[in-house]
This record gives structure tokens, C-alpha cells and sequence, in this order.
């Protein structure tokens, strides 16, 4: 079967998106890859096609443990041989994977970096042929990044041992620097670079100044976006409670969602979403591999991380391509608050000075009297 065979008989689609093909061709070749594409672009397909058409089973490195049960549902109602490990298996189901995976009835199989890691499964590895590694939300190995996540920094002690097995790091989010640190850390210095146009056309950014934000936010989702599906995010775990509670007893259909919450409720909230029109107020921990095309509006109460993580997080709206809004309250107040907080933090002088630079870039965009989109596209 062909790259197209695929596409058409698991997916429905009849032709790729743009640097789909040649990131699939690319590792199916064996080569390394490092591709930086926007949120809902399709970089999924770029590593699952070449684990079906490769021998062995590609390995799927991803941090969304909450999510790999609904993601593998999702491929297996397409069709594909798909399965996943991670804490939430008991260890009955673990050995039940684990046998698929050595019997060959298995092509992707998605694990947690910490599963990645154990000396159980390197003896797993072991037994079986890999097509390939896919790390996933890439970024997470970046100390400069705003999703540091300590395990990915271990990886690549996993992938040096099978020279030969290719290796595709995708993220939708990296600035200059961090990309440096993705290719560093992951060692893809041979790896070929697919980066995509960034620009979400179908998305409107705006920015309020702050005045009394909770009711500036029921006034935009009630004459904009009455009923339909969007994410409010806020920087704790206690405002995304409270907003939500207060959101609901304006009749909006909303819930929180953090990492506080109980992990069982947070996964039933994450299916809700996926299949509602309701809206989630959140923190940080709520959205990456969330794959809803609807989503009417994103919206941020308090200053986001930064430049990447806003890109990120509103690129969550409008994955259909129909009109949706990215929208922000916006007060000084924050920059100062965000401002102290990062003085009184325990990074190096270095890591602040960046951080400083990426406040002062966020800055920027919420004060300029430009496209934003520009701004945006510029940083």
C-alpha cells in the first residue's frame, strides 16, 4: 500500500495537506524529522501513516495520559491497529497490550515518557521491531518552553539505543530558541525541518482592557457566541472555579477543569467538551491534544505564559476552518503581578531574562495599535 492507499482507506481523505507527504515519505525512508506545524494541521497523520506502512510498531511518546485512551478509540473505529500503556491500565490490561504488541498485532502503540523509561519496558522494546519514535508536543523537552515536562528530557537515552529506528519530534508551538533546544535534546541534527505557515486565517484576535473581566466575558459569549463551545482560560486552579460557577449561574452551560480535580472527573469533563456545546474554564493543564473542530472562541481572564503558549491555545478555536474568535482581557496589573512572580521564581538569571523578553514580547502585543495577527505571525 501507498502513503495515498492509507490516507483514503482509514482516514477518508483523498489528497494531503500541505508537507504532509514528504514529512511521510521522509520517515518512511528512515530518516529522522522535526516538524513544527499549527494547531490542527494534521501532524498526527505524518507519524501514523509511516508506523502502518513500516515494520514493527511505532512508538507514540505523548504526555496526554488522559487523552490516549480516546485517541486510540478514535484510530481503531478507523480502522488501525492501535493500543496504549500508561498508569490508568491495571496491570492485567498492561500484559494484555503487551502481548498484542510482541504477537505483531499491534502498529502504533502510544506511551507516557514515564512508561518510556521503565527497565519493564526497555526489556519490551527489546523483544519486538520499532518502526519508528514519534515524540509528540515536542516542546515538553524545552526548560525554556512553557510545558517543561522533566521526563522528556530522557528520551532520547531510550532512541540512541535502536540506530537506524527514525524519529519525528512534532510540536505546534517553539520559538527559535526553543527549537534549537528540541533538536539538541532529542538529537535530531540530521533530521530534515518541515515548518509550515502559522498563520490561522480564520481566527480574530482582539484584546479588552480589563474593567470587570467576568462580566466583560458573559457580554462577548452572550452577543457573540451565545451556546456554542469554547475555552475560558484563567491562571488558578480557584478562578477556574469560581468563573465557572459564576458563568453558570448566568445560564451558561460551563465547568471547570484543572489539575486539582479527581482524575476520573477531569477525563468525564474531556469527553463532555469533545461532544457538547459547553464551555470549559481552565487552567494551563486543560487542551493540548484536544482534537474538537468546533470550538466557537478562546478565551484568556489572566495573561497567559507567553507568545507560544497564547498561539497554542487560541489555535484551539476554529480547527474547522469556519470563523471563531481569540479573545483577551488585559490590565497592567497583570504584567506587574506576572512580573513580580517571575523575579521571586527560582530559575537561573538566564532562564528569567528570556522569560522577561517573552513578557515584554506578550506586552507588546496586547498594547499595539498594528494587525495583531501580524505581531503574532512576527514573533
Amino acid at each position: 500500500m501507498t502513503p495515498h492507499d492509507i490516507l483514503r482507506k482509514y482516514y477518508g481523505y483523498r489528497s494531503f495537506r500541505t508537507h504532509q507527504l514528504d514529512i511521510i515519505e521522509s520517515v518512511i525512508r528512515g530518516q529522522d524529522a522535526f516538524v513544527l506545524m499549527p494547531t490542527g494541521s494534521g501532524k498526527s497523520i505524518c507519524y501514523q501513516i509511516p508506523a502502518v506502512l513500516r515494520p514493527g510498531v511505532g512508538l507514540v511518546v505523548s504526555p496526554l495520559i488522559a487523552l490516549m485512551q480516546d485517541q486510540v478509540q478514535a484510530l481503531r473505529q478507523n480502522g488501525l491497529r492501535a493500543d496504549f500503556l500508561n498508569s490508568s491500565l491495571a496491570a492485567n490490561e498492561a500484559g494484555s497490550v503487551e502481548r498484542r504488541v510482541v504477537s505483531g498485532a499491534v502498529d502504533l502503540l502510544y506511551v507516557a515518557p514515564e512508561r518510556l523509561l521503565t527497565e519493564s519496558f526497555q526489556r519490551l522494546l527489546q523483544r519486538i521491531p520499532i518502526a519508528l519514535f514519534a515524540i509528540d508536543e515536542a516542546h515538553c523537552v524545552s526548560q525554556w518552553g512553557h510545558d517543561f515536562r522533566p521526563e522528556y528530557l530522557r528520551i532520547a537515552e531510550v532512541t540512541k539505543r535502536f540506530g537506524g529506528v527514525p524519529k519525528i519530534a512534532l510540536t505546534a508551538t517553539a520559538d527559535v530558541h526553543t527549537r534549537k533546544d528540541i533538536i539538541e535534546k532529542l538529537e535530531l541534527s540530521q533530521a530534515a525541518q518541515f515548518v509550515s505557515s502559522f498563520d490561522r486565517a480564520n481566527i480574530r484576535y482582539r484584546v479588552q482592557l480589563k474593567n470587570n473581566d467576568k462580566k466583560q466575558l458573559h457580554a462577548f459569549m452572550r452577543d457573540e457566541h451565545p451556546g456554542e463551545s469554547g475555552i475560558v482560560y484563567v491562571r488558578t486552579r480557584k478562578r477556574a472555579d469560581a468563573v465557572a460557577a459564576w458563568l453558570t449561574a448566568q445560564g451558561v452551560d460551563a465547568v471547570s477543569y484543572h489539575a486539582g480535580l479527581e482524575p476520573h472527573v477531569r477525563l468525564a469533563r474531556q469527553r463532555r467538551f469533545l461532544r457538547e456545546p459547553v464551555v470549559i474554564v481552565a487552567t494551563i493543564a486543560f487542551g493540548m491534544g484536544i482534537d474538537k473542530p468546533d470550538v466557537k472562541f478562546v478565551a484568556h481572564l489572566d495573561l497567559p505564559a507567553s507568545m507560544e503558549a497564547y498561539y497554542q491555545e487560541t489555535g484551539r478555536a476554529g480547527r474547522d476552518g469556519k470563523p471563531a474568535d481569540a479573545w483577551m482581557t488585559y490590565s497592567l496589573a497583570d504584567v506587574v503581578a506576572t512580573r513580580m512572580l517571575l523575579e521571586g521564581s527560582e530559575g537561573s538569571e538566564a532562564f528569567k531574562r528570556l522569560q522577561a523578553r517573552k513578557l515584554d514580547a506578550l506586552l507588546g502585543y496586547c498594547e499595539t495599535v498594528e494587525c495583531r495577527r501580524h505581531v503574532l505571525l512576527g514573533y
